[in-house]
């Protein structure tokens, strides 16, 4: 059995990661990270584990000294 990822606003992200909201939402702007949903009423944006995941690979290519632009030519 698969297992469910985990549903997160941008909140949680920001205490999950340790990124700061405005940053998770420049991160949006810029296409790096994207939501999985956003609910039709409140405009919630809804994120899962694999922006989590991808999170954590653009903090430790940041720490490695890359550029934005050079983590978004990589990533996608």
């Amino acid at each position: 059995m698969e297992k469910m990822n985990q549903i997160y606003l941008i909140k949680d992200l920001a205490r999950i990661t340790g990124y700061s909201i405005h940053t998770l939402k420049y991160y949006l702007k810029i296409a790096l990270i994207k939501e999985i949903s956003r609910s039709p009423e409140t405009r919630f944006r809804y994120f899962d584990d694999s922006t989590v995941q991808m999170l954590k690979k653009i903090r430790s290519l940041r720490r490695a000294g890359k550029s934005i632009k050079e983590i978004k030519n990589e990533l996608l």
